[in-house]
């Protein structure tokens, strides 16, 4: 969606079928990109030099190391997922840049994560850290917990920290929503569309910051279009 070339004939076949139906969540998958650099530059600008790409999916630029480091050249980044592609292409631009970090993990098993961030002193969590979770909880079924999940991680973090997510919602176009969960169906990239107050229950334990939890586009500027895919964005802090 964001004209890259590193992916699968599958994946080109499932985006030709959400386009055929959503021709402009080709516009969206940009907005959801600005979002998350806003969402970076926000933490940032507040002081914020760790941050947690959790799902960070094949490298996209600007990535977030390149967005935060503009703003604090010393800030470091651990980018988290559990595609073996997706590691060795973190891997490959990682390669030479000291403090960024990638692992293979799965969001679904926080311990892990957590234990992995802490004994490598990849994160210090006594220090502020953004938590960006970006298009990734709707892959997370209600029996794989996806609220404790994230309090794993809110409960760790120190004030000040910042909380970033991205969902689908079920305001989406139900042709869109019937389409994307026939082609995940079974398959570990399964797709689950939630309501605007089980998306904004995940933000419990922050004071979330204006526009609250609401389409991405609306973080960016008022007069951007609604797209037929919904996909809810909302920041967080944590104040004590």
């Amino acid at each position: 969606m964001l004209g890259g070339k590193d992916n699968y004939d599958v994946d080109r076949e499932v985006a030709h079928r959400m386009l055929a139906i959503a021709p402009d969540t080709k516009t969206l998958a940009w907005f959801i990109r600005k979002f998350l650099v806003k969402a970076i530059e926000m933490a940032a600008d507040a002081g914020v030099r760790q941050f947690v790409d959790l799902g960070s999916g094949i490298p996209t630029s600007p990535n977030v190391h390149e967005v935060a480091r503009k703003i604090h050249p010393e800030a470091r980044v651990v980018y988290i997922d559990n595609d073996p592609i997706v590691h060795a292409h973190c891997d490959a631009l990682l390669a030479h840049s000291p403090g960024v970090t990638a692992l293979k993990a799965d969001i679904r098993q926080p311990e892990d994560i957590i234990d992995r961030l802490k004994t490598g002193a990849l994160i210090d969590f006594d220090e502020p850290v953004a938590v960006l979770i970006i298009g990734v909880l709707h892959y997370v079924m209600d029996d794989e917990d996806p609220y404790g999940i994230v309090a794993k991680f809110r409960d760790l973090m120190a004030p000040g920290s910042y909380l970033a997510i991205t969902h689908g919602s079920n305001d989406t176009h139900p042709d869109f929503i019937t389409q994307s969960q026939d082609d995940t169906d079974k398959s570990p990239s399964q797709v689950i569309y939630r309501a605007h107050d089980q998306v904004e229950a995940f933000f419990d334990g922050f004071d979330l910051i204006d526009p609250g939890v609401v389409p991405a586009q609306e973080w960016l500027d008022d007069d951007l279009p609604a797209t037929r895919l919904v996909i809810y964005g909302g920041v967080g802090t944590k104040a004590s």
